[in-house]
């Protein structure tokens, strides 16, 4: 079945989505063009299509090109328009680029794009930053939004939480650094006590376990440094 009139209800409410209030109360956002419907597909976001010819996917509906031309923002018709789920956030990366109040779609979606080019895995916008979802910074995100942790935040509290967060990484990274300098000096007085390796006697493994237990300290507190490249990246 092919639905060829712009009055269907469907079509109705599935033009609703350009709106943001509509987007934000359906959890939905919509990708036109075969890459970004593959792409939102590849994620496991894709609700529904909306094509001119059929395809490979689930859940399609086929239209009209009367009906493709209402369903989308674009001025040439695309084959084809996916309806997808909201992405979820993840949990806060080690780089992290925070952009308040971008008003362009176009400039956010490029800022996106270039974010994931340099290795940044959380994006932060403003409350008052266009809807990520606007169609136009999906198209200019050629298809990133997908790879990115995008998340919005009142950006005040937001960034005094962060200040926090760093002050207290380096406290403990500056804890560890203590802590594996001692532990490094104990082995280093333990070496100077043991004989040469074949001089070694079995009065000496109290010393040579005593050594053991050091190096699992030191591996313990060369994990917590890893932290250290946090707290770098948030001081950026």
């Amino acid at each position: 079945m092919i639905i060829t009139s712009i009055d269907n209800k469907k079509i109705k409410e599935l033009c609703k989505l350009y709106d943001k209030k509509y987007r934000k109360d359906s959890d939905l956002f919509i990708v036109e063009g075969e890459h970004l419907v593959t792409e939102a597909n590849k994620h496991g976001l894709l609700k529904e299509v909306y094509s001119l010819n059929s395809v490979d996917y689930d859940n399609v509906t086929l239209v009209s090109e009367a009906v493709m031309k209402k369903i989308t923002s674009l001025t040439s018709i695309p084959s084809m328009i996916g309806v997808c789920k909201k992405i979820k956030e993840k949990q806060l990366g080690d780089r992290i680029l925070i952009l308040d109040n971008i008003q362009d779609p176009g400039n956010l979606g490029t800022i996106i794009r270039s974010a994931v080019a340099f290795s940044i895995d959380t994006i932060v916008l403003s409350c008052d930053t266009v809807d990520l979802y606007n169609p136009k910074v999906i198209r200019a995100t050629q298809g990133m939004i997908f790879t990115s942790n995008i998340i919005v935040r009142d950006l005040i509290p937001f960034v005094k939480t962060l200040n926090e967060y760093r002050a207290k990484v380096e406290e403990e990274v500056k804890k560890a650094k203590t802590a594996a300098e001692n532990v490094t000096q104990s082995i280093q007085n333990i070496m100077e006590q043991l004989p040469s390796a074949d001089q070694i006697t079995l009065e000496d493994e109290d010393l040579i376990n005593r050594m053991g237990e050091l190096y699992d300290c030191l591996n313990s507190y060369q994990k917590n440094l890893v932290s250290s490249d946090v707290t770098s990246n948030l001081k950026a």
